[in-house]
Formats: C-alpha cells, structure tokens, sequence
C-alpha cells in the first residue's frame, strides 16, 4: 500500500518484522484490532530472514546509517519527540566471506581441463565492496555446456567435481539462506501456537532425521530414540541396556536426582556408571549442556528432549521447508486475512509522546505522516542504546554458514537433516551446534549441503568458529590435507556477528508506558524466547482476549450475504462448541502423523484443526 494511503488511526502500530513482532502482529489481528505492520526492510522477517544466495550477497552490503530528519514541526502542544535508528547498524558485525571453489564458469573449465587447476583458492572478499560486484559479474555467465554425466556418476559426484562460484550464482534461487539457526521443538510452543491458530496452513515442515555429534575427530550418530538405541552398532549390549534404563528413570523426579540439585550434571551422570560413550552422548547431544550446567537443568533439558521424541519421528525437532524466515511470513500472512496494513521499505522515523501521561500519542512515519495509536511495538534494534536496558557487555552470537558438496556423515540417502552437537574443541572455547540442511528442505541447490553454525561469541565469528570449519571440513586452512579427502569441501561460507536477544531486559527501558520492545534472536535453539515475548505483549495490552484463537478454515466462512447457511451456521453454533474440545484433543493425533515423516523424503503440513 503506497503510504499517502495509509489511514491515520490504528489500534497498534508495530515496526519490524522479526517473529516476535509477526506473531504479536497476527494476535492483535485476529481478535479485531487496527494494525499498521511495517518495517524500513525490503524483506520480511529482519534478523529471522531467509535469503536466496544472490540476495544473502546484497544484504551483506546494505549496512549503512540513514540521516535523520526534523520532524519537530509536526509536534503538537505538551509533546516531544524520541527519534528512532536503523535497527542493522549494531544488531550485524564483523562479516566475512570466503569463496573455495573456481569463479570461473564451466566453460572456462572445460576448456582448460587439461590443465590442473586448484579449485579450494581462497578469495578473503571485502563483503561491503566485492561480494555483490561478483555477483553481477558472474551472473551474465554463460549456461554449463559439460558434457552429460555418465549413468552411474551420482549426482553428488558430480556437483563436486563441477560446481564453480558461477554455478551457485546462477542457481542462487534454488537456496534459501537463514541468518538465524534454530529448530523446532515437536512440543514446543511454537509448534502449539501453529498448531491452535491455524497459522500451520501456511508452511510445511521436515523432520530432522540425525542428531550426530563430534567426538575424538569424528562425527558419529547418537542414538537416542528407541529404535535408534536397540538399531545402534556404535553401543554394546550392555551400553543398550545401561542408556534405556537411565532415560526411562529421567522421566520422572527421584530422591537420587534431588540428591544431586545444585551440583553439576557430569557429576550425576559419572556417578550412574554409564561409561565414557554414554557420558557424552547424553551431555552434549541429549540434554545439549555444558559440563558445568547444573543437574536439575540438565534433567529438565534431558526430559524436554525425551518428551518430543516420537511424536513426529525418531528425533524431537522440526525443521521448516524453504527455511525459518518461512515462519513470520506465516503469522504475518494470519495478520494481513484478519485485516492488518503491510508496508515494506517503509519505517517510523519517531514518536510523539504526550509529556503528561508518558503515553505515545502517534508516529511519523518515513514519509512524514502522522499516524495516531494506542500502542507502539517496535524491534528493539530500532532503539538507540541510551533507552534500552541490556545486559552489560552487550552479548552476540556468532554465526557461519556454509555451503559444502558433501554431507558430515555420509549415509544411503542424500535427503538427511542433521543436528550436529559440538562439544569445546579446546580450552576457552564454545560448545558449537551444527545444523546441515540437504535440497529435501528447500534451502540448497541438488549435490550441496547448507551448513549453519552458531556459539556464543568471545571474539568474532571467524574467530571462534574458522578453527573448528578447518577441522571437520576441507579448506586451504585445513591443518592436514591428506586427511580430509573424505571430508566435505567448503565450496563458499560466511561469518558474522549477530546481537543476542536474550540480552534484553524484559522491564526498565527509558520509553513511554504504551511502547512495547521485542529483542531478536537469541543462542537457544528453540523459539521459546519470541513466543513468550509476543504473548506477554499481548495479555499486558490486551489481557481478557485469547492470544491467537483459531482461525476458522476458509469453507467454514460464513459470508452475510449468504442467509441461509447463515441460518444453518447458528443451528450448528451449539453442536460445534460442544465439539470444540474433541477436536482440540484430536489435534496431537491429526499433526504430521509419524508416517508422514518417518522418511526423510517426506513433507506435511501441520493441521488446521
């Protein structure tokens, strides 16, 4: 909607759309009130988002200060101004790109193949002058005209053998990049909110098919279903047993458990004689915490991941198809149905707050109108450092994404989604998690694998996680190449820095009562923190409604001009109440039912009710 048509009142007017916003967004939609949803993006999902490969290179580039304009002209008796900034500035730093793979097109290639070339050449690219002057370079290059592979060449070989820099530019649609890593938890709370708001119709999802983990120079696969357990030929007889026996008693609370509270959970799990091997599969890829977490943190983290086992496969997490910057387009497509105004590359340059009541009265928008609400929700990146209260050093996570040829852990079917645990590669290091996405997901072009790693930042990202990509991958930096011909090949990865989230306090901002603040994503590898921060927004604005009921399936709409299925709609209205509760308990068994998604080929969208 072009914005001289914009409307001057709404109920909410909420700037950015990282998930938090975006579910706030549909909750406040969906139970009737005014909403204006912008953000000064050009894409939706801010720090969430997903980008094609093409345009991961221009947002690496789009990193600059805006100048802020007057708009004291337009402040009305007893009101000041609080001026907002751009919310990329400080949230994103110390980006680094890296390309190992040719830049010249298979032509070149081809013409000159019998020549040896050296395809892992390390180009170090200056991601805010070169990365998008490559891309337009390469772009123009022309169509691969190789010969057709033989047909007992797998399609795997092939792309290692032949994918240059020109390759993944032209099928640069074919990814779907996230900034952020995360999975979903089969019985978390967001699950629950797709599931109970209908929001699910929107996307489809994918059952993480491995949990691995990274021990002693290796990547092994952790058994931690069932299946897996009595399947596994890593564990003897004995280990089986052992590990069954403790996972069946982390169900329920004992008095040897409450014995340890207080003390670290390795000191639990030595003393329940399980052996080396099963130490470390439940610490690090079970309950997924440090050696240090303390023990009724590690068995709540130990049951949370049982509890999701099973209900949608042999591991407890989800993983959306096309990738999680699908998720807040989702509950912003929920919140446009409803009735909300979306404008794109349109912000909230400042707000007008009434000096008496230290409510915000309206905001100027981008193009100098003036919009009057009754409450403001704005991404915290939007506000400048001297009204936010947050954690002291500010916290980030650093992040890397790569693009490799093979999978970490090679197996019978290329369509595996791994969750890859690993543990301090060295003293003062972070525990790292691995996510590696194949083309089932929709992130990454055939014959490629997108891989996401994330830790707590104590230097910069190609600082802490540039030892660890050497290690398990095959780079330049490799420390011993003779070794890492089995290993996947880095073909092209990124590195940066991004605020963690969880570093904003929930209370004690210098802003006006009726502005609410959302942070962005934070370490964990659930969506807890979004979720919870979306619904106490909501219950402090609107407490006595229901944060995102149902929406209803589009056959069941009833439309006034229809009287006589208006007729037949309020017969029904007391048999569908009565109803209700028996759908709601059907819900769980309607899900992604487990054949659905036992194969890792498989695809489902949750139910709508």
């Amino acid at each position: 909607m072009a914005a001289e048509d914009l409307p001057s009142e709404f109920d909410v007017v909420i700037l950015g759309t990282g998930l938090a916003e975006s579910v706030a967004a549909a909750a406040f939609s969906r139970v009737g009130q005014r909403v204006l949803h912008v953000d000064r993006r050009s894409y939706y999902a801010a720090n969430w988002a997903s980008f094609t490969f093409n345009g991961l290179l221009n947002w690496i580039q789009q990193y600059h200060v805006n100048e802020l304009q007057d708009w004291s002209s337009l402040l009305e008796d007893g009101e000041e101004v609080i001026y907002l900034s751009n919310p990329d500035t400080a949230s994103i730093k110390n980006l680094q790109v890296f390309c190992f793979t040719s830049e010249e097109d298979e032509k070149e290639e081809e013409a000159s193949s019998s020549t040896p070339t050296n395809a892992a050449e390390d180009h170090n690219i200056n991601a805010d002058e070169e990365a998008v002057k490559e891309s337009s370079e390469t772009e123009s290059a022309p169509p691969a005209q190789g010969e057709e592979p033989e047909a007992d060449q797998s399609q795997a070989e092939l792309a290692k053998k032949r994918i240059s820099y020109a390759q993944l530019v032209k099928e640069g649609r074919r990814f779907n990049i996230d900034l952020v890593s995360k999975l979903m938890y089969s019985r978390g709370s967001l699950v629950d909110l797709l599931i109970k708001s209908n929001v699910s119709r929107y996307a489809e999802f994918k059952n993480v098919t491995r949990i691995l983990t990274y021990r002693q120079g290796k990547v092994e696969q952790v058994p931690c279903s069932r299946a897996d357990v009595f399947a596994s030929r890593q564990l003897s007889v004995v280990e089986k047993r052992k590990l069954m026996r403790f996972l069946t008693s982390c169900m329920e609370e004992t008095e040897e458990q409450m014995a340890y509270h207080g003390r670290p959970y390795s000191e639990f799990l030595r003393d329940q004689q399980l052996g080396d091997n099963l130490e470390h599969f439940i610490l690090h890829s079970i309950a997924m915490v440090t050696e240090h977490t303390l023990t009724e943190e590690g068995l709540a983290s130990t049951r949370n991941f049982l509890q999701c086992l099973g209900r949608y496969g042999n591991t407890p997490f989800l993983f959306p198809v096309y990738g999680l910057g699908e998720i807040p387009q989702c509950f912003c497509r929920m919140c446009a149905v409803f009735g909300g105004i979306y404008c794109l590359r349109h912000s909230v340059s400042c707000l007008l707050v009434d000096k008496d009541t230290n409510r915000c009265k309206a905001v100027i928008d981008s193009r100098g109108q003036r919009i009057s609400c009754s409450h403001f929700v704005v991404e915290e990146g939007y506000v400048g450092p001297e009204r936010k209260r947050v954690a002291t050093p500010p916290r980030f996570i650093s992040r890397a994404v790569l693009i490799t040829d093979s999978s970490v852990l090679s197996s019978n079917s290329d369509q595996q989604v791994s969750l890859v645990t690993i543990p301090p590669i060295a003293a003062g290091c972070a525990a790292v998690r691995m996510v590696e996405l194949s083309s089932s997901t929709m992130t990454c072009m055939p014959g490629t694998y997108l891989v996401h790693l994330t830790c707590q930042s104590s230097g910069s990202a190609y600082e802490d996680l540039s030892p660890l990509v050497s290690r398990i991958f095959c780079t330049p930096d490799s420390p011993d190449q003779g070794n890492t011909q089995n290993c996947p090949s880095v073909l092209w990865c990124l590195y940066f820095n991004i605020t963690d989230g969880s570093g904003l306090e929930t209370e004690g901002h210098d802003l006006p009562s009726n502005v609410y603040m959302c942070s962005g994503p934070d370490g964990g590898l659930s969506h807890e923190n979004a979720i919870k921060q979306a619904e106490a927004i909501f219950s402090k604005i609107l407490p006595d409604e229901d944060f995102c009921p149902p929406a209803p399936n589009p056959e069941d709409i009833i439309y006034d001009g229809d009287a006589t299925a208006s007729a037949e709609g309020e017969d029904k209205e007391g048999e569908d109440k009565e109803g209700e509760k028996e759908n709601q308990d059907k819900l769980e068994e309607a899900v992604l039912t487990e054949e659905t998604v036992q194969t890792a080929t498989a695809t489902s969208t949750l139910p709508s009710g």
